[in-house]
């Protein structure tokens, strides 16, 4: 199902919905009465017939109350470690007893950036989610902040909500926010306009965002949400930024018909979904104009249309493309590693097996490993 209009929720088969830290706490403590609200508008999309999976801020903050750290634990990784691992169980509590106030089970489901880059692992969480749906329950979904790096890390729930709809095949994200959706200039400017409807992410549409989070607690901001929904408007998922503050938020936010609406622009099934999807490429390639072309009508990444190759990658790994614009045009898995493909960059076929020592491979990226973004 393809949502048009907030108004249109309650048609949804499966809603992933995203809560960030600053609306779930405050001064250190949850706002009960307000998550009150919200495990009853889950409900009400429950009762409807949708399965709603949660992805859920919070556990560092609570735990940086918990354990007197400064900077709501985000002074230092260890900090951050430390809150969160404290902070997850005071967190599963909140979910658990808001929930089974309306006969709704909650089970706890935390993911690494790896448990979803990885294709068997990224398939293990999705039969797991599959399976809890199917149990009736409610999954509560977060980051396993305990154990992430700062090099292997989503860095914010925005993401991981869109990359959870995926593993979760639902049809729409909603991204509760503290504004009311994209504005077309910074929200606190007169004559600053919401955005209704963005058919497509353009470069226009990422200078409205703002990467700053207004409340210093959580770690994304407008620029993360818009990632999210470029993640989303590829698999065929619509999402939505709505003001989560005020009490009944998702149910307000359908009475109002208030929000900002991200259309689908295709729809990458299975592989190809998770391949868009993924976010920790391990090096870069720069291609010419010809080869670019070729890729946009759907051909493989060949040798002799790259132009540069920048990091550290082994064959298998996630690699981007850039345009000679330096614009990220595709994304997909590398059948060389960085040594061998510098060897071959630039050169025709007739020439690769002198340099590699080895027949070269059919392509650089096969078509069927890559995905245009």
């Amino acid at each position: 199902m393809v949502l048009t209009s907030l108004s249109d929720l309650g048609q949804a088969r499966r809603i992933v919905v995203k809560i960030g830290s600053a609306l779930l706490v405050e001064h250190g403590q949850p706002r009960s009465t307000w998550l009150g609200t919200l495990a009853k508008d889950i409900k009400a999309l429950r009762d409807g017939g949708a399965d709603v999976i949660v992805v859920s801020s919070g556990a560092i903050a609570l735990g940086a109350s918990a354990l007197n750290l400064s900077h709501g634990g985000r002074g230092s990784l260890a900090d951050a470690q430390a809150a969160a691992a404290v902070g997850q169980i005071a967190l599963a509590r909140l979910w658990s007893e808001n929930l089974a106030a309306h006969d709704l089970t909650t089970a706890q489901l935390l993911l690494t950036l790896e448990d979803l880059e990885d294709r068997r692992r990224y398939l293990n969480a999705s039969a797991t989610l599959a399976r809890l749906l199917e149990a009736g329950c409610v999954p509560v979904v977060n980051e396993n902040d305990s154990v992430a790096t700062e090099e292997i890390r989503f860095g914010d729930n925005d993401r991981l909500a869109a990359r959870v709809a995926q593993a979760a095949d639902a049809d729409v994200v909603l991204l509760l926010s503290d504004v009311d959706g994209l504005y077309d200039r910074d929200p606190s400017d007169a004559g600053a306009c919401i955005v209704p409807v963005v058919e497509g992410i353009t470069s226009e549409t990422l200078a409205m965002a703002s990467t700053a989070s207004s409340s210093g607690m959580g770690s994304g901001g407008m620029t993360s949400k818009l990632q999210a929904a470029q993640i989303a408007e590829r698999a065929g998922i619509t999402l939505a930024i709505v003001n989560g503050t005020p009490e009944g938020p998702i149910a307000k936010a359908v009475s109002a018909n208030r929000g900002t609406l991200f259309m689908p622009q295709r729809q990458d099934a299975g592989r190809k979904a998770w391949l868009g999807g993924r976010l920790a490429p391990k090096g870069t390639l720069r291609v010419d104009d010809g080869c670019a072309a070729a890729l946009r009508d759907g051909a493989s990444l060949l040798a002799a249309g790259i132009d540069g190759v920048t990091g550290d990658f082994q064959r298998g790994d996630l690699v981007t493309v850039q345009g000679n614009a330096g614009k990220v045009i595709a994304q997909g898995l590398a059948e060389y590693g960085c040594d061998d493909l510098a060897r071959i960059a630039g050169k025709r076929e007739a020439d690769q097996a002198d340099a590699l020592g080895y027949a070269p491979r059919s392509a650089v990226i096969h078509r069927d490993h890559l995905v245009l973004l």
